[in-house]
């Protein structure tokens, strides 16, 4: 059998785009042989998937998974709407939602694990689709929830088909007391996630370093207006108690009564119930989000084509 060198994977990488590992085992499979390598690669669908591979792929589905105290929500990106409406690409996201509640949302496991119903795992399917489909795809991120009594409650915005679509919300509700209620109020819950976009769930979470970042621009801000120190410590305090309301969970005014605050429904449910109702956490998928889309110009593309 032909040496595999380095310099010979490197240069069939090159030449078709694929990545180090398929190419080392073209080679193997063509003893060697160049060409008959490339032609392993393009019939086995890796060179043009891997071509596709640098391609922006910001649409594609959001999809959750619930079972009791458990629950996922997974995000598969595809470069086109149009994808996302394609059944056999909608099955690989239902199925990668209960890959992740089964492996706990890690991702790494779940692209390691078997693909239902085939002699792939999740990551040699998801090329496959690349390859048959025709445009770049990822498996970009996966999340789970759990809580030791209680429900995990899901909720999909915009939804293409059944726990599926653009947003995707899981919420967490520990309590002894009666499922059907946490039900209701968990979906609920879901909606004004879906629509506030919180950033945290408690005070207690606020990422230290977004709080200092807001309150030197408070400060700032105060200090733009003249009054004293002591006077603009206590502006920013209360301006500090604002963002809370925004970005907080706990802390936001319920979107469907514009009055209560999320906290004040959990105690009313839990003293309705005569049982303790805690928001143990939340989840929140919106399809594309930071992701940087590319912008074309479709007249720019043609003259570049037309000059070769």
């Amino acid at each position: 059998m032909a040496e595999i060198t380095a310099s010979l994977v490197k240069e069939l990488r090159v030449k078709t785009g694929a990545g180090m590992m398929d190419c080392k085992k073209a080679l193997n499979e063509t003893d060697g042989n160049l060409e008959e390598a490339v032609d392993w690669l393009r019939t086995n669908g890796l060179a043009s998937a891997q071509k596709k591979s640098g391609r922006v792929a910001a649409e594609g589905l959001v999809a959750v998974c619930t079972a009791g105290t458990m629950g996922a929500c997974v995000e598969v990106n595809a470069e086109t709407d149009f994808v996302a409406r394609n059944e056999t690409f909608q099955e690989f996201v239902a199925d990668a939602a209960q890959a992740s509640l089964t492996h706990k949302g890690d991702m790494q496991a779940v692209l390691d694990s078997a693909y239902p119903n085939s002699d792939k795992n999740f990551s040699e399917q998801l090329t496959h689709h690349i390859a048959t489909i025709g445009e770049n795809m990822s498996m970009r991120r996966s999340d789970y929830l759990e809580v030791s009594e209680g429900i995990v409650v899901s909720y999909i915005h915009s939804a293409l088909r059944d726990n599926m679509g653009k947003i995707g919300v899981l919420i967490a509700l520990e309590s002894a007391g009666d499922k059907a209620k946490l039900q209701e109020l968990g979906h609920k819950i879901a909606m004004h996630v879906a629509a506030a976009r919180p950033e945290f769930l408690s005070v207690a979470t606020v990422d230290a370093t977004a709080l200092e970042r807001e309150r030197n621009i408070l400060t700032e801000q105060a200090r733009a207006s003249g009054k004293p120190e002591e006077i603009i410590g206590k502006m920013v305090e209360g301006r500090l108690r604002k963002y809370y309301e925004e970005a907080v969970l706990l802390e936001q005014i319920f979107v469907m009564d514009g009055e209560s605050k999320i906290s004040k429904l959990l105690a009313e449910l839990g003293k309705e119930m005569g049982a303790d109702v805690t928001l143990k956490g939340f989840v929140r998928f919106q399809l594309g989000e930071g992701v940087e889309k590319e912008e074309s110009d479709f007249a720019s593309e043609v003259a570049s084509v037309v000059k070769g």
